[in-house]
């Protein structure tokens, strides 16, 4: 009998991201394609149909080999009915993506949140490495997370579970964050987040790397400060000091609900590797309950861009 594939799609703003997997999670396949966002995002099912049937007369397959497709999309999210009540950067508000999918491509789909498909990818071929009860963080422009307990994502009331980012870090006088909120995790741990802490700690250390890189570079970024405490630079370490504080005692607090055995760092942010995540235990271990501390540990991720679409085979193949 012939092994059935799965189709995983990862949905960003500027590309999709596409493979066809198979049921151990190994990628036979993959490739991209820009993301259609003209005409409010109509046209993107019909890009995603064309790229499997393209791919599938490429490898000389026909579309029986394929069992279903599990899709991962920015936004807000009716699980049970693939329907987006919006996804702001793609251009969709109430839109019914399921149906339209499985209307283009003739194949059954399951729908989530590209930042929970992401968890599931790690949690199946990743740094999660199996474990069933894990966190996931990615942290790039902005904040994502997801949330695996029991093998399972957590979705919540209304699909809001794991929405890290805006767990409230810094209770009063924080940074206003783009949901309209103050002080949340995203705006000071985030890529965006570091780079604004770091403009403001060059302003108390104008006689720093940091401050003479800033000053060469013209641009602050979350890169620049992690290559400046990797040369033992007392800002840039006294940046991340702070940015790992907050987070540690989101990700400390977060822990001792849920007590996860794997809290998997990923996104840009976490190519930092050591220097990001020493200081981090150390905050973590600062909050968290000492068995909550015992039980876990935190890893950086490891599919880097295939964790999506690794984690959309994984749910088409146990939730279709």
């Amino acid at each position: 009998m012939t092994t059935k594939w799965y189709v995983g799609v990862d949905l960003g703003g500027t590309t999709i991201k596409l493979a066809f997997i198979d049921p151990y999670g190994d990628i036979v396949y993959q490739g991209e394609v820009p993301t259609n966002t003209a005409n409010g995002g109509t046209e993107i099912t019909t890009d995603i149909a064309k790229w499997i049937d393209g791919s599938l007369e490429h490898l000389g397959e026909t579309k029986s080999r394929l069992d279903s497709i599990g899709m991962g999309a920015p936004g807000f999210i009716n699980m049970e009915t693939g329907y987006i009540y919006q996804a702001v950067n793609i251009g969709w508000k109430d839109f019914h993506l399921k149906d339209r999918l499985e209307m283009d491509t003739g194949l059954p789909v399951i729908v989530d949140n590209d930042a929970n498909i992401a968890a599931l990818g790690e949690m199946w071929r990743g740094a999660g490495d199996g474990a069933k009860n894990l966190l996931c963080v990615t942290l790039g422009t902005g904040v994502g997370g997801g949330i695996v307990a029991n093998g399972n994502i957590l979705h919540g009331v209304n699909g809001m579970a794991g929405e890290i980012g805006h767990i409230t870090a810094v209770p009063e006088g924080g940074y206003h964050c783009n949901c309209g909120k103050t002080g949340c995790l995203e705006t000071v741990s985030s890529a965006t987040g570091i780079a604004r802490i770091a403009k403001e700690f060059v302003i108390e250390y104008p006689n720093s790397l940091l401050a003479s890189e800033y000053a060469k570079a013209g641009n602050m970024t979350a890169k620049l400060v992690f290559a400046c405490a990797d040369k033992q630079d007392e800002c840039a370490i006294k940046v991340i000091e702070k940015v790992t504080y907050y987070l540690g005692f989101a990700l400390a607090n977060l822990a001792n609900a849920l007590n996860p055995e794997k809290i998997v760092i990923g996104g840009g942010v976490s190519k930092a590797g050591l220097t990001l995540l020493q200081p981090l235990e150390k905050a973590f271990q600062k909050f968290a309950l000492p068995r909550v501390v015992e039980g876990v540990s935190i890893v950086t991720a490891t599919l880097g861009n295939d964790a999506g679409v690794i984690g959309g085979a994984w749910l088409a193949k146990t939730k279709n």
